[in-house]
């Protein structure tokens, strides 16, 4: 990745940064907080008139490096630009898909480790990669995907959409330590810590390859899962194919974590504002060809299904809102600018890209402003704007920065947005990432650790003896919560 260059006196800040960062780690106390900005002005004086492209060390794919993410990283710098966060998300997640023995490296157990929905390890079942037992999507609808039956018309089968969680040793090490913190009270409920630089977590959607048409399925990532059968206990090896992928993960000066996004380009076509529809004249995996208007396609009712089959789509490209004239809305990010860098990096990448991978293309990414902060500011940034539900707010001031109705089809298809009318969709109540993921635990504490939601339901499991069920309750009441309140803004 390219570095920023900055003034003497900014660097002067970054060291002056630097020094204090041990010190601030260690005052890490709920009661010992420094001010935090309360609104920020977005200052694009730093984005650079050239595209945003990838590196060419990041080519062959075989040989792509892990980002730099730590201090001497693009992150280490008091005034950041929004091609550095394109720039990761692209570079990490071609790093966690490098082919490794014959394995994406995110599948090989010995890196990145694959985890339940309460961050517990998967035991891996023979003659499979991957380990498929989770169905329902985030939200309080608990809502299932399945596939459009006409895509591949030799089955005429629909098929359910499964997914994974694979996260980092850095990650799993940290929440180990923190979790005996907390259930010791050395760490009080209410806290400041943060998961250190490399933590990872990713999400991953799956489908059985029988839903692709055979002359279609050379374009997916295919490998062995062990899909759960109805019993609950026994598996089925099947041939699978890869959707999507959250790539989430911390860098420097951004406990918030980039939350960023990939999705297959043949799975469902984008909202037109301008001509108010969603449309294709092909079959898509979700989408069955022709149009339809309203976010019927996006809706799920619980217990019932989707209000409209096999009419999937994503509310806004690049997850960057737009109004009905197809201009991007006034928020708190710069636009067109940071459209088009996603737009610029995409075509980099596809352009270097000789495998598999380049069927896949990066769907925007959402992080916080946190330039010229502290360590310890940027904690309490995070609990100040979970406790106001603010962190993902995309008003004019607001911190929210990226794409700022983040999510993907595959894993956010029935909460891409909370209002009831695509009317009613306008920047003050746009849903991403952080509507969820705010730093509010479930048991409404507050930490930047709890935005992880694996994290969170880890520790009602361990140390407050919860169930797998009374999570969930707990988990759609603080979903259920969130709607309503971004309901309730216009």
């Amino acid at each position: 990745m390219k570095t920023v260059t900055v003034a003497f006196k900014s660097m002067l800040v970054v060291v002056l940064l630097s020094l204090c960062f041990t010190s601030c780690k260690k005052e890490k106390k709920a009661e010992a907080v420094e001010d935090v900005k309360t609104e920020t002005t977005y200052n694009s004086t730093l984005e650079a008139d050239a595209p945003c492209l990838s590196e060419a060390n990041w080519f062959p794919h075989s040989q792509t490096p892990a980002p730099a993410e730590g201090k001497g990283s693009p992150f280490d710098v008091s005034e950041t630009t929004n091609c550095i966060f394109h720039q990761w998300s692209w570079q990490k997640f071609l790093w966690v898909t490098k082919p490794e023995n014959g394995l994406p490296l995110f599948l090989d157990q010995s890196k990145i480790i694959q985890v339940t929905s309460s961050m517990e390890l998967v035991s891996q079942q023979t003659g499979a990669n991957v380990v498929l037992t989770d169905i329902e999507q985030a939200g309080f609808a608990d809502g299932i995907l399945k596939t459009n039956p006409a895509y591949n018309p030799e089955s005429n089968t629909e098929y359910t959409v499964h997914y994974s969680i694979h996260t980092s040793d850095i990650m799993m090490k940290a929440a180990n330590e923190f979790k005996a913190g907390l259930a010791s009270n050395k760490i009080p409920a209410d806290n400041f810590e943060t998961f250190p630089v490399g933590s990872l977590e990713l999400k991953v959607s799956w489908v059985d390859v029988n839903a692709i048409p055979s002359n279609k399925r050379a374009n997916y990532f295919t490998t062995t899962g062990a899909v759960i059968n109805s019993d609950g206990t026994t598996y089925t090896n099947t041939t699978v194919a890869l959707l999507g992928m959250h790539v989430v993960g911390v860098v420097e000066n951004h406990p918030e974590f980039i939350w960023a996004t990939f999705e297959h380009n043949d799975i469902a076509p984008n909202y037109d504002w301008v001509a108010n529809e969603a449309n294709t004249t092909t079959e898509k995996l979700l989408f069955s060809k022709g149009s339809t208007t309203g976010i019927d396609g996006i809706t799920y009712t619980k217990g019932v299904g989707p209000k409209l089959a096999d009419k999937a789509f994503d509310l806004f490209q690049f997850g960057v809102p737009v109004g009905t004239d197809g201009k991007p809305l006034t928020t708190s990010q710069s636009e067109p600018k940071n459209f088009n860098h996603i737009k610029e990096i995409n075509k980099s990448v596809a352009n270097n890209l000789k495998d598999v991978w380049v069927n896949y293309f990066y769907n925007g990414s959402i992080w916080l402003d946190t330039d010229e902060m502290t360590p310890q500011q940027q904690a309490a940034l995070i609990v100040k704007l979970a406790k106001e539900n603010k962190t993902g707010s995309a008003v004019v001031g607001a911190h929210a920065r990226g794409s700022l109705n983040n999510s993907n089809v595959t894993m956010e298809t029935f909460t891409q947005t909370f209002q009831s009318d695509i009317s009613e969709i306008d920047v003050a109540n746009l849903a991403n990432c952080f509507s969820c993921h705010s730093g509010s635990s479930y048991s409404s504490n507050y930490s930047p650790i709890y935005l992880s939601h694996i994290f969170d339901s880890y520790i009602q499991t361990k140390n407050n003896n919860k169930t797998e069920e009374e999570i969930d309750v707990m988990k759609n009441a603080q979903q259920q919560k969130m709607a309503t309140f971004l309901k309730s803004l216009k």
